[in-house]
């Protein structure tokens, strides 16, 4: 097994970007999902309703750009700003037609569940076997695409290990990640789909990868060697169970 693709969103719920090679600490990878656009209600943007999150449709016509200390957001038209620059907040307001702002969140990135998610070709196949059709990696929007071979869940297996990237890297994953309909949304060159998430939702729990800690940050790299460590850990990890 060897990763065959790395993604940042260094502004959740816009596009991203794929990296050869990223920095991982025990946030995840640097820069990911550190800032978010909030509303007038401090809701933060997103594909779904919750609590927490509000819907904004057009955030998958911006993309954004990491940048140290601060990322860039970019517009259909191609214009670039800084994050936190009055302009650029404007601009993304007339994007979304609602009052905006791009913030910072210094403690605790804005990751739905947790700091690193994983995703494998193998689940990909399986959901082509399900759907009849290919389906793009980036509906999902994880950060890590490992390369695995045949046609299953095989990230459902790698709960209650710790999973080696690389010479440095060791990530524990903990549980399975639940979907929504952002995955059905069109985003860069794939569609809109009608199907994926029912198809998700009837044959896999709602849930498909996997959420991961940092147990030992480092640098990974585009065709490091992924490891599953054999043995399972003592410690009690969560998920949904996988149906038999």
């Amino acid at each position: 097994m060897e990763l065959a693709e790395i993604r940042r969103y260094p502004i959740k719920s816009l596009l991203g970007e794929q990296l050869a090679a990223v920095d991982v600490d025990q946030r995840g990878l640097v820069g990911d999902r550190s800032w978010a656009v909030r509303d007038a209600d401090g809701k933060l943007g997103s594909g779904k309703n919750t609590r927490r999150f509000r819907r904004m449709p057009g955030l998958f016509t911006l993309r954004g750009h990491f940048g140290d200390p601060v990322p860039l957001v970019e517009l259909p038209d191609g214009r670039r700003f800084a994050a936190d620059a009055a302009a650029g907040h404007e601009a993304v307001s007339k994007v979304l037609a609602r009052r905006v702002t791009i913030e910072r969140q210094a403690e605790v990135m804005h990751h739905d569940e947790g700091p690193v998610s994983l995703i494998s070709t193998a689940a990909l196949r399986r959901l082509h076997d399900l759907l009849g059709e290919p389906v793009e990696p980036l509906r999902f929007r994880a950060n890590l695409l490992v390369d695995v071979p045949g046609s299953d869940f095989p990230e459902d297996g790698w709960l209650g290990r710790t999973v080696r990237i690389g010479s440095e890297v060791v990530l524990r994953p903990r549980q399975r990640l639940t979907r929504c309909v952002m995955i059905d949304l069109a985003q860069e060159d794939a569609p809109e789909h009608g199907h994926l998430l029912r198809t998700v939702a009837d044959h896999h729990d709602m849930t498909f990868g996997v959420w991961a800690t940092v147990e030992r940050p480092g640098r990974i790299a585009l065709g490091d060697a992924v490891e599953p460590h054999p043995q399972l850990c003592h410690e009690r990890v969560g998920g949904v169970p996988p149906r038999s």
